[in-house]
């Protein structure tokens, strides 16, 4: 499915945490093209904090389990946009 950040945040409980991994098709600035997997945390304030627990408590191991390493974490799902992404990716070139 061909989703952007947008409706990918449109998606997202505005007060339940979230694992979310998601291919994201980045230009980069000489113009080549990669499809980075991101691995996103969505950790709303005003969770429950028995979820937050849980999964805050998960998320390392499956960050490693599945050898993430473009792991990000969002405190409210407004802060999940393309010029967003595009941030925190210009980091890892």
């Amino acid at each position: 499915m061909n989703i952007s950040p947008d409706e990918l945040k449109m998606e997202l409980p505005e007060r339940q945490p979230r694992f979310v991994v998601y291919s994201y098709k980045y230009v980069h600035e000489d113009g080549r093209v990669s499809y980075p997997l991101c691995f996103i945390f969505s950790s709303p304030v005003g969770c429950k904090p028995e979820q937050q627990m849980m999964y805050a408590g998960s998320k390392n191991r499956l960050v490693q389990t599945a050898e993430l390493t473009k792991v990000f974490e969002i405190r409210t799902t407004d802060d999940l946009t393309e010029a967003w992404l595009q941030e925190k990716l210009s980091f890892f070139r």
